[in-house]
């Protein structure tokens, strides 16, 4: 896919000249995070990114834009349905402890009875161009839970109109979209927390003992305290909260005193976030409580990879979903995923990877990076499982995006030229109970890039890089 200038016209001189400014645009606007190896609260460095935008055809970007309400609504519908949840993941519970844990907390709040109906919904779903299919955008995945990058997503496409002038092409910065994410996420926030209509309330950032991403949480955090000065935020960790939580009388929820208007979870989506039972008393109290919860846990149940194999069904969108154009755009963007279950249908799956591994991805019930199979690693997995254990994963058929030439700006890094590819992110909001959505829209977009020839690709493992889109015909 051609790029938005002739890269190869950049001399040595002036890429050095322009990467040293774009370093010192970055940090100047918050495109950071802290060291990860020698983790220092005064010190920040670079987030990983692309020197130039990346293109991307406007009519694919245009259709993820406008098929987030639909996939919101759908996700929203899906975590309020019991019956479908438990049934879709019985299988997955019976292997898949984690996902076991969590689901026996939903079984309880559901079974006493919801204290706290509304959810908000934070959420991001993830594409990419498919070049077997003309280049049309598939869907990779939906985030529920900790949908990051909504903070700087916000910032960085200022950045590449800059450079783009630098390069002399003021003209070209049209073809790059404007960004406000971070407002977006920010207004779901600030409706939920007047929605729960008390005041001295706060909102409280549920996060990692030691957070590298820090700079994306606090600008969400900051352009909430802009839009409503009248909000508290207050961040703690898991360990934190399991000394500093209780329960009011009426089930209010209590951090050292302060009422808990909103409960956002940037971490609890990995089981080494519960090293004992103690984090997973917190997070049961957290759902048993009144606050409202980003993400309740129906909702962080709704984004498990056995789900989106499930909705993938033939007739399962109906369930859902009544109007058949909305059924058929939304079908038009799954690739082949398919159940590994103990039955005709998984061994068939399993027979069909093991023939060609290369055409497909193992994926278990796991978020933020770094735990998808591809290749030769899918043949071996398969094989070492027995048939009860393969069922705590799905088998997805693999996405072949196109390919263009681009920098990628990495902290302590040699910069190269090189082939990558793309993955867009559209943000959506949520907020709502059992019968109805009282806010559902979309709010803007993330696209991460990252080497050709590298399977995973996410910013914090530090093989990805944050991006733009520069819309093209």
């Amino acid at each position: 896919m051609a790029t938005c200038i002739d890269i190869n016209s950049i001399s040595s001189s002036q890429l050095q000249e322009l990467v040293s400014k774009a370093k010192d645009w970055v940090l100047m606007n918050g495109i950071c995070i802290r060291p990860k190896k020698k983790f220092d609260e005064n010190t920040a460095e670079i987030a990983p990114f692309s020197l130039l935008p990346s293109s991307f055809p406007e009519k694919e970007f245009q259709r993820a834009m406008g098929l987030q309400v639909s996939l919101n609504k759908l996700m929203h519908k899906v975590a309020y349905d019991y019956e479908f949840l438990s049934e879709t993941l019985k299988t997955t519970t019976r292997t898949d402890n984690f996902t076991s844990k969590l689901f026996n907390i939903y079984h309880t709040v559901h079974s006493e009875g919801l204290a706290q109906k509304l959810s908000l919904g934070l959420m991001r779903s993830d594409y990419m161009l498919h070049s077997d299919e003309n280049n049309i955008i598939k869907l990779v995945e939906i985030n529920t839970i900790a949908s990051g990058l909504a903070g700087i997503a916000a910032n960085i496409s200022d950045y590449y109109r800059f450079i783009l002038i630098q390069l002399g092409e003021p003209g070209k910065t049209a073809q790059i979209p404007k960004n406000s994410s971070d407002v977006g996420f920010a207004h779901g926030f600030i409706m939920a927390w007047r929605t729960y209509s008390k005041k001295e309330a706060a909102i409280l950032f549920v996060v990692e003992e030691i957070e590298s991403n820090i700079f994306d949480h606090r600008t969400l955090e900051f352009k909430i305290r802009e839009m409503d000065p009248e909000i508290k935020i207050i961040r703690r960790s898991i360990r934190n909260l399991t000394e500093l939580s209780y329960m009011g009388l009426n089930g209010e929820l209590f951090v050292n005193d302060v009422e808990i208007a909103v409960v956002y979870f940037r971490t609890a989506y990995q089981p080494e976030a519960y090293p004992s039972e103690r984090e997973w008393n917190l997070r049961l109290l957290i759902e048993r409580s009144q606050a409202i919860k980003c993400p309740s846990i129906q909702y962080q149940l709704a984004g498990t990879k056995k789900v989106q194999q499930q909705l993938a069904v033939d007739g399962v969108l109906e369930r859902f979903i009544k109007d058949q154009n909305e059924i058929d755009r939304i079908r038009e963007i799954f690739v082949g995923t398919f159940s590994l279950d103990s039955d005709e249908n998984g061994a068939s799956a399993v027979s069909r990877a093991l023939n060609d591994p290369r055409k497909y991805v193992l994926k278990p019930q796991r978020e933020g990076g770094g735990n998808n199979l591809f290749g030769d690693e899918v043949a071996s997995k398969l094989r070492e499982m027995n048939e009860v254990e393969r069922s705590a994963y799905i088998l997805m058929e693999r996405i072949k995006p196109p390919k263009q030439k681009n920098y990628l700006i990495q902290a302590g890094k040699d910069i190269k030229l090189q082939d990558c590819v793309s993955e867009l992110g559209i943000f959506g909001v949520t907020l709502g109970d059992d019968r109805k959505l009282i806010l559902n829209t979309t709010c803007d977009y993330l696209l991460r890039s990252k080497p050709a020839d590298a399977d995973e690709g996410g910013m914090m493992t530090g093989i990805g890089a944050i991006d733009t889109t520069y819309l093209i015909n």
